[in-house]
């Protein structure tokens, strides 16, 4: 068997009440030991100024401008005119008094303003703190007041939930520097709590008028500290260091390099993810690296398709959930096709998939398949795309697999977390064995299993699984004033990530499990939630799941919201024509969902404590609006009780009311 790992320490059995751990793997190219580090780039300064050097006129930076709410083509900033801006905003902020090792928050949603002011504070060595565009103003005024920061860039729809009343953080700012413009109302209001605001083209100005000469930082400086969303409780400030940055710049750099069809500086980057999570951010990283462009959306998820097929991306990165959206609607395409039509879509992806687990590559597998039927698929994705990743959370088996035969482009799946600065495990492309896997250590980093005893994980039993632990130089440096949490999660230079993994025979990772999620049934059962609603999720019924269990009982219930399709075409075989927010009503629905469930629950063989027993059906899926998800779409559990507490409630007295 191919192995695509290199094994560099065995395994050991725990003893003295110490967890057993597996071997430490490694990525084939660092199977000696790590590549030296390119004496260039050694900062995220260096990767945006050599790029400026060597691609001067490459479109850099993209967006759409709304003239009368209509979306006009795509504009470009070069690498030259970005540098320019750049430091012009840097002078300014340094004439207001911005030192190094000053924290800098920028707010809004993906722009080049937002990458104008990273780039500053990179060129002063100022420290770039993100706020969560997504998190609602209680977690901006938390992060503003732990990181302490000074200076804010923010989007002027923001500006206002700065300046609201119940919002502490004003009264620390000197100053607020707006994407576009500032009204009269938001200078007023700043001016009454002591905060100087400025407009975009104001401070470039001022930078123009006063040039200061830039003071580019050290491998060891901070970069950003980089505030996680969590699950539950306060955000936590993961510290990251430039050479962090550098060094993941440069192994993503070494491991796409390694595969035929590389990345170079025409290659397109389509970004919808927030710039304030990880995956994003080292992904335009990456691009600013290789010298390419990189594209920004216009502002609204619902109408994505329309940037994509105004920008033609050749990569696109995205959570399931996105991934999960593109194959509802493929899916609805086809059962809109006549039944001759839908037979010979079947039969050609049958063909495809046949050659492609026969391990011919994507684009060899059936060209006659892509020119009939899937050409059209890639099509609705610009007609460019050459590589899409999914990360942030697993993607289905039988997703993954449709992407991979029908887009005609290499499709991977990553793992990583803010605190390995995202990528520390990718699939290889066009490798099938890795279907459902996130792949193989990243270069600069090595991974192990360590034992979970209470959940039965075993690093050196046969099916080798336990809780991901990362060792490397692309690790973060610690929680910012939160010295207890970060000796908890890093024990012996080990990064425990709280995830649960098997490592396959041929060194590939697959994420399996919660460790964090795990709770125990009155009946002194563990549970495991997550892995759950991954399993549950598969069930083409559902689109959104949350699973609750409550220590004090015996029973697991869950709030679903159903696909409206399948909803549909279940009402319409009964007879049903009621709209689809009536029928997430009917008792009827209700026996149909427990029922499909248990028909997952019993072909995952799932045991009978790990059984819905009863579900409230919701009409609207979880979203970022209501706190109910974090920025990668990973359910807020805490925030999802407090929400749904009465049903939950009203669930456990029906079942009460049943035993008796």
């Amino acid at each position: 068997m191919k192995s695509f790992a290199a094994k560099v320490e065995d395994g050991v059995r725990g003893e003295n009440g110490k967890p057993s751990v597996g071997p430490v793997y490694r990525n084939l190219l660092s199977e000696k030991d790590f590549p030296p580090i390119d004496s260039d780039i050694t900062t995220a300064w260096d990767i945006f100024s050599k790029s400026v050097e060597k691609f001067p006129y490459n479109k850099m930076l993209g967006w759409r401008q709304i003239v009368d709410e209509k979306v006009g083509p795509y504009m470009w900033k070069t690498y030259k005119e970005a540098y320019e801006e750049v430091l012009q905003i840097g002078s300014a902020i340094r004439g207001l008094g911005a030192e190094p090792g000053c924290r800098v928050g920028i707010y809004g949603v993906n722009c080049p303003q937002w990458i104008i002011a990273m780039e500053a504070c990179a060129a002063h060595t100022l420290i770039c703190v993100p706020l969560y565009d997504t998190l609602g103003s209680g977690a901006v005024d938390y992060i503003v007041d732990h990181a302490e920061i000074d200076f804010v860039f923010v989007q002027e729809t923001k500006i206002k939930g700065l300046l609201e009343p119940d919002c502490k953080c004003a009264k620390r700012l000197k100053a607020i520097i707006s994407f576009t413009n500032i009204s009269e109302e938001h200078n007023l209001k700043a001016s009454e709590v002591g905060v100087k605001t400025y407009s975009w083209l104001d401070f470039l100005q001022m930078g123009c008028e006063k040039s200061e000469e830039t003071t580019p930082p050290k491998p060891f400086n901070i970069c950003t500290i980089m505030y996680t969303s969590g699950t539950s409780g306060d955000p936590k400030g993961v510290v990251l260091t430039h050479e962090a940055v550098a060094t993941y710049v440069v192994g993503m750099d070494l491991y796409m390099d390694q595969f035929q069809d590389k990345m170079t500086h025409e290659d397109v980057y389509l970004s919808f993810l927030p710039l304030a999570h990880i995956l994003d951010r080292m992904n335009e990283e990456y691009f600013f690296r290789k010298g390419a462009s990189v594209g920004y959306y216009h502002g609204d998820l619902n109408v994505l398709r329309d940037d994509i097929q105004e920008l033609k991306p050749t990569y696109l990165a995205g959570v399931p959930r996105v991934f999960e959206r593109i194959h509802e609607g493929i899916q609805k395409a086809l059962q809109e096709l006549n039944p001759r039509r839908r037979l010979i879509f079947n039969a050609l992806y049958k063909h495809k998939l046949a050659w492609l687990n026969r391990g011919y590559s994507h684009s060899k597998a059936s060209p006659m398949a892509d020119f009939i039927a899937f050409r059209k698929i890639r099509d609705k994705l610009g007609g460019r795309i050459r590589l899409l990743v999914s990360g942030g959370a697993p993607l289905s088996t039988e997703i993954e697999e449709f992407l991979r035969v029908t887009c005609c482009c290499f499709v991977v799946q990553g793992y990583g977390l803010t605190e390995t600065l995202g990528g520390t495990a990718m699939g290889f492309p066009d490798e099938m064995c890795m279907l459902g896997t996130v792949g193989i250590p990243a270069v600069y980093n090595e991974i192990r299993l360590e034992e979970v005893a209470e959940m039965g994980y075993d690093p050196l039993g046969e099916n080798p699984a336990g809780e991901i632990c990362i060792r490397g130089k692309c690790l973060f440096s610690g929680y910012y004033k939160n010295p207890e949490l970060t000796q908890e999660v890093m024990i012996d230079g080990w990064f425990h990530t709280g995830d649960i993994g098997e490592i396959q025979s041929n060194g590939v990772l697959k994420i399996i499990d919660r460790k964090k999620n795990l709770i125990k049934l009155s009946q002194g059962e563990y549970v495991a939630l997550e892995n759950l609603e991954n399993i549950y999720g598969q069930n083409s019924l559902v689109q959104d799941i949350w699973v609750y269990g409550d220590s004090f009982k015996s029973m697991l219930v869950a709030v679903i919201v159903p696909n409206q399709e399948t909803v549909k075409r279940w009402a319409k075989e009964l007879g049903f024509t009621k709209p689809f927010e009536e029928l997430c009503s009917l008792s009827e629905l209700q026996e149909h969902i427990i029922s499909e469930l248990k028909s997952t629950a019993e072909k995952n063989k799932l045991r009978k404590f790990e059984y819905i027993k009863a579900v409230t059906v919701e009409t609207k899926p979880f979203d970022v609006a209501r706190d109910l998800v974090t920025a990668t779409l990973k359910n807020r559990r805490n925030n999802l009780l407090k929400y749904y507490q009465v049903h939950v409630e009203e669930m456990y007295r029906k079942l009460a009311s049943e035993k008796i």
